[in-house]
């Protein structure tokens, strides 16, 4: 009976470990990778959340940005990093379209990660500078097809979600205005704010204080139904674009291998940060709709964001050199 007794005592203390590591979990601050530069909708959903994602975990959350890629340099830093929780990963539609965009992709989106929580989804736009002459999206769509080749849209580089709205755009209307590559969502607006290009396709976060401000025009927002954070606009679809639709989504991921009471505890303390009512107000006004999802609806989420993209990217023959 002595093994017995021995082995019963070795459940017990590894039973008794995992709710411990998660209790001692989070002992110093946590990096969060955002693999894109300043001022993209992934930079702006991530200093939205951490300031009180840090309050509920004791500890700072402190945002690193590593650029590059379409987001595949920190991707990367992020499967590579140590399993232990204190590396985590912000990310968007580029996590799983960038293995069909690239001859070589040096992670396995879906066997390096864990899946923490789908965050929060929000629609992409249509913006133009003022300079622009057309004020629907029916006006640009005529424009463009009067001068083919002529008009130029900026995007966060190539396979960023403003490139692939951009091409949905050209693929649906029948158009061709050529993408303009920035490195990241940040400079990408900027050419749009200061005319270097006429027309570009932010996230709604983005456009929002441009469009109060006048600087940018919008023409119209890619959710199927309008936003309440711009009730005025039309869907682009209804603006004259039938079927185009562009949400786009924001969620957390760590390397795989990290605990699973770690993975529990950051998706807690995630959805509690995210539906506490003071952040609701925040991201709704930002034109962020929240979603707080379990690892598993995440994992989901990606799966089909996968295939959804795959299909569109072949057929659109998009590839990157």
């Amino acid at each position: 009976m002595r093994p017995k007794t021995g082995w019963i005592g070795i459940a017990l203390s590894l039973a008794c470990a995992i709710p411990a590591q998660a209790q001692n979990y989070p002992e110093r601050p946590i990096r969060m990778i955002v693999p894109f530069p300043p001022g993209g909708s992934v930079d702006v959903v991530g200093r939205a959340l951490t300031p009180k994602l840090s309050e509920r975990l004791g500890q700072q959350v402190v945002i690193e940005n590593r650029s590059g890629a379409s987001g595949t340099i920190g991707t990367e830093a992020v499967a590579r990093a140590r399993p232990d929780g204190y590396t985590v990963l912000l990310n968007t539609i580029p996590f799983v379209t960038n293995s069909y965009l690239y001859k070589e992709v040096p992670y396995d989106p879906f066997t390096d990660f864990l899946p923490i929580s789908w965050l929060c989804s929000s629609p992409g736009t249509l913006v133009v500078n003022p300079s622009v002459p057309a004020r629907s999206v029916r006006e640009l769509l005529q424009l463009a097809k009067a001068k083919p080749g002529a008009l130029n849209y900026s995007a966060a580089g190539a396979g960023t979600n403003p490139h692939l709205t951009g091409e949905l755009f050209n693929y649906l209307g029948n158009v061709d205005i050529v993408a303009v590559q920035y490195k990241g969502g940040g400079p990408s607006l900027l050419a749009a704010l200061g005319g270097e290009v006429g027309i570009t396709f932010p996230n709604i976060s983005e456009a929002i204080p441009h469009a109060k401000s006048g600087r940018l025009v919008v023409l119209g927002v890619g959710s199927a139904r309008r936003s309440p954070a711009l009730p005025d606009v039309p869907t682009i679809a209804e603006a004259g674009l039938p079927g185009y639709e562009f949400v786009t989504w924001h969620g957390v991921l760590v390397p795989k291998g990290t605990p699973a009471a770690i993975v529990s505890q950051l998706n807690a303390k995630l959805k509690e940060t995210l539906t506490a009512p003071e952040q609701q107000r925040l991201f709704e006004q930002m034109g962020f709709e929240i979603v707080a999802s379990t690892p598993e609806e995440f994992a989901a989420h990606l799966k089909r964001e996968s295939e959804k993209w795959g299909k569109v990217i072949k057929e659109r023959h998009i590839r990157v050199e």
